[in-house]
């Protein structure tokens, strides 16, 4: 009788301990899920800001090409006009 009881004694606890090792078990996995979202966000977070940056640097860049394209065809033109008013004065 007494090896019967110590039997379903020990079956209870190894029962119990089991639910609780599961409980902990989940709240340990949900814990590393908000872990790995909240890291995930992050960097997507900074991922953006650093494409943010490199396109801003790149139409700075382009925009910078452009002026100086510009300026150097407007001297162009001056030089060509100069030439062409010191053609018609002769």
């Amino acid at each position: 009788m007494k090896k019967i009881l110590l039997g379903f004694a020990l079956m209870a606890i190894l029962t119990s301990c089991k639910e609780e090792t599961k409980e902990k078990i989940d709240a340990a996995k949900n814990a590393m899920k908000e872990e790995v979202k909240e890291e995930l966000d992050s960097a997507k977070e900074k991922a953006a800001a650093k494409l943010d940056s490199v396109e801003a640097q790149v139409k700075a860049k382009a925009k910078a090409k452009a002026d100086s394209l510009a300026l150097k065809g407007a001297e162009k033109m001056e030089a060509a006009a100069a030439k062409l008013k010191a053609t018609v004065k002769k």
